[in-house]
């Protein structure tokens, strides 16, 4: 077999409309056709609504959502609609907007003792951009390369075969039935999904076992935050007391003006009345402002979830995003994972579409994502629970419990410290959720688009695993974060001369032999950066400090930026250099290897 040779694309192109529908068009979905197009496949996404998210929803932006951002080029653009990393603040309990604080955390990575940390893990900020502003972004940019985009498109159902997937839509606005060929669809239609219920995902956990009402409102509260910018303010008093968190919520949505108020309410006792005049009257006592000018723009209940799918797809059907992972805003983990999921399915779809992989490229999919579906769920309702420490303090014998327990808290007595004592140390706990940077960016992937590093040993923890990033070139990991140099004498990241719908092979000046042989090769989805030649540089030697392979080895990174492989040792030899990578391809991608040495 040549080794030049490619795998066929899927035949019948005459007899498909498009390679892949997606369903569904929030952050998963998005992001989902935003790739696909960037890659060049041929992607027609579809909504049921008339356009996008129409309440605030997720806004919590972490880094690596934001490298997703970066590598499909839509990053800055994202950042002009985003409340920026130095406003989010820091997270405040207090008695009211305008009353006593209590307690504040440093969150997001901002503080003293963790902004080093998130600098080091990535060349991206955190950023906090609610979904009606970050989803079209992702919208736009997809069309504009090519996707079809169609709201107002409700799926309806699918048949699928060897060769490809029949969907059935119906137009909302004529009631007209139709009928879609693609390879492949992927559903991304929310925590409601036709697509995952079609296919009989199978899900553990519970649905709706705590509600919630929200109320969105227009209000100048500049004035309380002036002096400590903040998106997320965690109200402790008597009349938001109720439920699991046990505190009421003032999230800003476009500061200082636009707000979303929060509080928990009985599911058994029915819907809670969320009349005009008791919203405006729970807003003015979150705020501990009477005479507050609040203008009500909607409101909502929404209930707290803890289920995932222990798969993802079905023959050539794919699920991602809230569809299989269902669970609270906490640890702001929804969006950014979904869109994570997205990201990875894109493009395995897309080089098997093409014919750069074969289909079992695709099954490592589920493989990867169902790990991560299950912790986050585990996290963001653990987050939930861990606020329980944060009411200790309450005496629950006085007429007001928060009053009553403020008065203990402040007393100059054995008792008093004990109090303030366990108080921080709740607090203490909740960066698990607030400044969880390991739960965001530790995620190891195992599966067949993995190939293990048998010199590298079971990895060690020396740091708490969820709150600490450990950058690590180990395959199934994030590629580390390092500065070069670019040809212009500007800094760019180790993610930017990776990804961009390529695998990326990275040496060193002694690794000429990994060039010779990818230039053998010759495949248009391999890419050769040779750390200290075409202009790429590393004066400050950080690749060097983390690379952890020698400098004539090599690492295999995939266009999602995780690493499929490494070579930790030196090879000198073109051909030595020329079998290795053909097998390690051939593991990752579902390639035929060389008939001449497999003979």
């Amino acid at each position: 077999m040549d080794t030049n040779a490619k795998i066929a694309p899927e035949s019948g192109g005459g007899g498909f409309d498009t390679d892949v529908i997606v369903v569904g068009l929030g952050p998963a979905g998005g992001t989902a056709a935003l790739a696909l197009a960037t890659y060049g496949v041929r992607v027609h996404a579809v909504s049921m609504f008339p356009w996008v998210a129409n309440s605030p929803r997720a806004h919590i932006t972490n880094q690596r959502a934001v490298e997703v951002l970066r590598d499909l080029g839509v990053e800055e653009e994202a950042e002009k609609y985003a409340t920026p990393w130095d406003q989010m603040g820091d997270t405040l309990f207090t008695t009211s907007l305008a009353g006593e604080e209590i307690v504040r955390l440093r969150t997001w990575g901002t503080g003293d003792l963790r902004y080093g940390d998130y600098l080091n893990g990535s060349p991206c900020s955190m950023l906090d951009i609610p979904q009606p502003l970050m989803e079209p972004v992702l919208i736009k940019n997809a069309a504009e390369r090519g996707a079809v985009i169609s709201f107002n498109t409700e799926y309806l159902s699918h048949v699928q075969d060897e060769s490809g997937v029949t969907a059935t839509f119906r137009d909302r606005r004529t009631g007209r039935e139709f009928r879609q060929r693609a390879r492949y669809l992927v559903g991304m239609d929310g925590a409601r999904s036709k697509v995952a219920e079609h296919i009989g995902l199978p899900f553990e956990g519970e649905l709706a076992r705590a509600g919630t009402a929200y109320i969105l409102f227009d209000a100048d509260l500049s004035r309380y935050v002036a002096h400590r910018p903040s998106i997320l303010h965690w109200i402790m008093n008597a009349q938001a007391g109720f439920g699991e968190i046990g505190m009421g919520l003032l999230r800003a949505i476009e500061p200082w003006h636009r707000w979303i108020a929060g509080w928990g309410f009985d599911m058994a006792a029915g819907e809670p009345d969320l009349s005009d005049d008791v919203v405006v009257e729970q807003i003015r006592t979150l705020v501990g402002d009477p005479g507050l000018d609040v203008d009500v723009l909607s409101k909502s209940c929404w209930y707290v979830n803890q289920q995932y799918a222990t798969a993802y797809s079905s023959g050539r059907v794919f699920c991602g995003g809230d569809a299989v992972h269902r669970h609270p805003p906490s640890s702001g983990l929804g969006s950014n994972t979904s869109m994570q999921d997205a990201f990875n399915l894109a493009w395995k779809l897309a080089f098997v579409v093409k014919g750069h992989a074969g289909p079992g490229l695709l099954d490592s999919y589920s493989g990867e994502r169902v790990p991560v579906g299950k912790q986050i769920v585990a996290r963001a309702n653990q987050s939930r629970k861990d606020y329980a420490g944060m009411r200790e303090w309450f005496d629950h014998d006085a007429p007001d419990p928060v009053l009553g327990g403020l008065a203990k808290l402040k007393e100059a007595s054995p008792e008093g410290v004990a109090r303030r004592e366990r108080l921080f140390e709740a607090l203490e706990l909740k960066n698990t959720e607030f400044n969880a940077h390991g739960v965001e960016l530790n995620q190891r992937y195992e599966s067949g688009a993995v190939v293990p590093d048998p010199a590298a040993g079971e990895e060690e923890w020396p740091r708490d695993r969820e709150l600490y990033l450990q950058a690590t070139t180990r395959p199934g990991a994030k590629l580390p974060h390092a500065w070069l140099v670019g040809p212009d004498g500007t800094r760019v990241s180790t993610l930017d001369v990776a990804g961009k719908g390529a695998l990326t092979l990275i040496t060193g000046l002694g690794g000429h032999a990994w060039k010779a042989a990818a230039g053998k090769l010759g495949l248009p989805f391999l890419r050769t950066i040779v750390v200290g030649e075409d202009g790429i540089t590393d004066p400050y030697g950080d690749w060097r400090r983390i690379r952890e392979v020698h400098e004539a080895g090599a690492v295999l990174v995939r266009p999602d930026g995780y690493v499929a492989w490494r070579h930790g040792a030196p090879v000198w030899d073109a051909a030595e250099a020329l079998r290795l990578l053909e097998d390690a391809l051939a593991a990752v991608l579902d390639r035929p290897t060389d008939s001449r040495r497999e003979s």
